[in-house]
């Protein structure tokens, strides 16, 4: 068969009836699969927008508080074992792993993953090391007083509920958030095809941004960002990117902010000091961060190596330089103190903590992805402003709702008590009805005009409500009753009635669940280091095989030098000790990549030097094709030969990584041709297909094009006949192939002969005379 198909069979078993849909097994698996996904993102990885938890997280939540571990006193209520919480959540709700539900409630109980815990755990809950949490029958639980402002409205009214995986009970859609938790705890995941990196925020701060956003829906970005100016981690640290960094993530909802730690000096006996890390910036630790010097002072031989590189030795003459000791000193009192050690006293403090920022996450980036499930049940990624907007969407509902709900019972409450009242004025004739009625519903309905609410309550009223001082207390009830229905109404009378309770409710959240920011928000240039080399000329070499070297001087006598064997020169190229150099691949898939290697990093000596794959990541199916090794300032003209071309400066070409730069785009069977120097007196281009035709244009129908691609059409080629060789020249140009009897021939042609073959770009040009096979055309 073709194609697989999946037989759903609707008739009997003795073959009757239709013979039921079939479907390729692609579509069942599309549509499966797409299932699958729907239910990963929504069901698991990403947050709701309106409470800002996982469903897992909700459920532990609501768990926890039907179990009577909220805090409904000062003293709150006894933890029980974790294990017994997580028992409930997967009996009740979550019919998943325990793993999976016992890790999300170890992180909801962590200071340090969260910045507001909603969890109160005692005993061992792991730590910013990276050390796991003690197992759940050693470990302790309840909810932290906080999360009042995710429960406490849970049973008045204010979300929908729906049945649980068996239908036993139910569970919230979500929960009655009294503010926006998605952005003051932040959230982390992957689902299929989306994943969500919310950073956590200031609770006064965003509450602020909430009232006034309330206040202002067209507020603008300035105001909104001048109230919200940034995340705050639950470690500290600092934020170095600029204002306008931050704010483009919060437009956008996506970006990446530069963080680092927080730092300051002490100062010891004998003009001595030391440098205390007291602050991380997220993702870091102190156990990484001494993994990482040990790397760098005491680093090992790559995979497939022989020996360190070049880029480990500097790297570790560098750190040791200033470095003396580190040790951490992190305790109960004091959860993050890093101490670093100087060389000695006279090392720059500030060159010794560039130092450390440039090669540890002691400096890194926190990245930015504000993805989740919006209040309409899509998940997308969303600005800032719209989190804000679709969060105070959500509390203006939920507050309209309870207090619909809450005017409901106060109405009912009333209707009661005024059938009572009515009973009080006239008892006698009440019991009389009472006793000698058969039917007393009907008959105290009848008589008294009743709704048979009231009636019901007065038949199951107790004689001891029936006493002189009930009465008092029905008319002071009624009148608390009348009063709150009057506020009530009020505050469903007019949206702005609405906003003023809601704004008022954020601000007393605030005030007390508020604390003061922690991450400090200052920007400031990212450290980096650069290893200081002599400025000295040195001599290039590679050879055919790709080993490569720097030989000091350029004095150097092509002929002299020696090879391995069944190897031999590729080229040589004088230069300095900073220049750079250009490996250019073979185009894979279309991409031709561009590696560069700082000269510096080359071994010098009389050896062979190294394989030049030794120092870069070469793509796979890839192999070295053409080098080059200059000044960044120096124009190349980098031509294939499918007739295209363009012209770039090494700098352009430089790549900051050992994978290299996607830098030219070839199509199938092209080949890139060796690069050519274009020099400032170079103001012609000269272009040899592989039939020995000569085209000759002006160097300004060409331009720079410094982000690459597939250049503009130097000459009319074919597959058959492509272009073999590509320069710029000035006064003269040479002409270098084979004559007669296949003799090596070299012509260098002054203007004159060259004018013949002049023309515009993209022209086919004519045939190179006084030449049988024309091979290259040099500057």
């Amino acid at each position: 068969m073709d194609q697989s198909t999946l037989d759903f069979n609707s008739g009997g078993g003795d073959g009757g009836g239709a013979a039921g849909d079939a479907i390729t097994l692609a579509h069942y698996a599309q549509q499966a699969y797409l299932e699958y996904a729907l239910s990963v993102v929504k069901g698991r990885a990403l947050p709701d927008v309106c409470d800002g938890q996982k469903p897992v997280q909700r459920r532990i939540l609501y768990a926890m508080q039907r179990m009577g571990l909220s805090f409904t006193t000062a003293a709150g209520p006894k933890p029980v074992k974790s294990a017994r919480v997580v028992g409930d959540v997967l009996g009740r709700y979550h019919p998943h792993g325990d793993t999976a539900a016992y890790d999300a409630l170890v992180r909801m109980a962590q200071d340090f993953s969260q910045r507001y815990p909603l969890i109160d755990g005692q005993g061992n809950f792991g730590s910013r090391d990276g050390d796991g949490a003690a197992a759940m029958r050693y470990t302790e639980a309840r909810l932290a007083p906080i999360t009042r402002l995710l429960l406490d409205e849970i049973d008045e009214g204010t979300v929908s509920f729906v049945p649980n995986y068996d239908g036993s009970t139910s569970e919230p859609k979500q929960l009655p958030a009294r503010l926006p938790f998605v952005l003051l705890n932040g959230a982390s995941g992957i689902a299929v095809g989306l994943a969500t990196e919310v950073p956590s925020h200031n609770l006064r701060e965003v509450a602020a941004a909430a009232v006034a956003l309330i206040r202002n829906e067209a507020l603008s970005d300035e105001d909104l960002f001048t109230l919200l100016p940034g995340p705050d981690f639950p470690g500290g640290g600092q934020i170095i990117s600029s204002p306008a960094e931050i704010r483009d993530a919060y437009a956008s909802g996506r970006g990446s902010l530069k963080v680092r730690a927080r730092w300051k000096v002490e100062d010891l006996a004998r003009g001595q000091w030391q440098i205390v890390v007291t602050e991380l910036p997220p993702g870091a630790s102190a156990q990484k961060v001494l993994e990482e010097i040990e790397e760098l002072t005491n680093p090992k031989v790559k995979a497939g190596k022989k020996a360190l590189t070049a880029e480990q030795l500097q790297l570790k003459q560098t750190v040791l330089g200033v470095l003396d000791t580190v040790r951490d000193e992190s305790s109960k009192d004091a959860p993050v103190r890093l101490v670093f050690e100087p060389k000695s006293r006279t090392v720059s403090q500030q060159e010794f903590m560039t130092v450390l920022l440039a090669h540890t996450s002691l400096e890194g980036g926190a990245p930015m992805n504000l993805t989740m499930v919006g209040a309409d049940g899509r998940p997308t990624q969303k600005s800032l402003r719209q989190v804000l907007l679709e969060w105070i969407g959500f509390r203006l509902d939920t507050v309209q709702k309870r207090t619909r709900h809450r005017l409901d019972k106060v109405l009912d409450r009333i209707h009661v008590l005024e059938g009572r009242q009515l009973v009080l004025l006239n008892i006698d004739e009440v019991i009389r009805i009472i006793r000698h009625a058969d039917e007393p519903k009907p008959a105290l309905i009848e008589r008294f005009r009743l709704s048979d609410r009231q009636a019901e309550d007065i038949l199951e009223i107790r004689l001891r409500q029936l006493a002189r001082l009930e009465a008092i207390k029905i008319e002071q009830e009624l009148k608390q009753l009348r009063a709150e229905q009057e506020k009530l109404e009020g505050i469903l009378a007019t949206p702005q009635a609405l906003k003023r309770t809601v704004i008022k409710e954020i601000e007393a959240d605030s005030k007390t669940f508020g604390d003061e920011r922690r991450t400090l928000i200052q920007a400031d240039k990212r450290a980096s280091v650069e290893l200081k080399v002599a400025d000295e000329p040195v001599t290039v070499v590679v050879s055919l095989k790709g080993w490569v070297r720097a030989l000091k001087g350029h004095e150097i006598d092509a002929a002299t030098l020696g090879f391995k064997s069944g190897d031999s020169l590729y080229g040589v190229f004088p230069c300095r000790s900073v220049d750079t150099l250009l490996v250019f691949g073979s185009a894979a898939k279309g991409s031709g990549r561009v590696y560069s290697v700082a000269v510096s990093q080359l071994p010098g000596g009389r050896g062979d030097g190294v394989p030049i794959t030794s120092l870069i990541d070469l793509e796979p199916g890839t192999q070295p094709a053409h080098y080059f090794a200059g000044a960044a300032a120096t124009t190349l003209l980098l031509a294939h030969t499918g007739g295209f071309g363009l012209m770039a400066r090494v700098s352009d070409l430089q790549g900051r990584n050992r994978a290299g730069k996607a830098f030219l785009t070839l199509e199938d069977q092209e080949l890139l041709l060796p690069p050519s120097v274009v020099q400032p007196q170079h103001k012609q281009v000269a272009c040899l297909s592989l039939d020995g035709r000569l085209l000759v244009f002006g160097r300004d129908e060409l331009k720079l094009q410094p982000g690459g691609g597939r250049g503009l059409i130097l000459m009319e080629v074919d597959a058959k006949e492509p272009l073999l060789s590509a320069a710029t020249f000035g006064e003269s140009l040479t002409v270098m192939g084979s004559g007669r009897g296949g003799k090596a021939k070299e012509e260098t042609l002054r203007w004159a002969g060259v004018a013949s073959y002049v023309a515009k770009r993209a022209k086919r040009g004519r045939k190179v005379e006084g030449f049988v096979k024309a091979l290259r055309v040099v500057g």
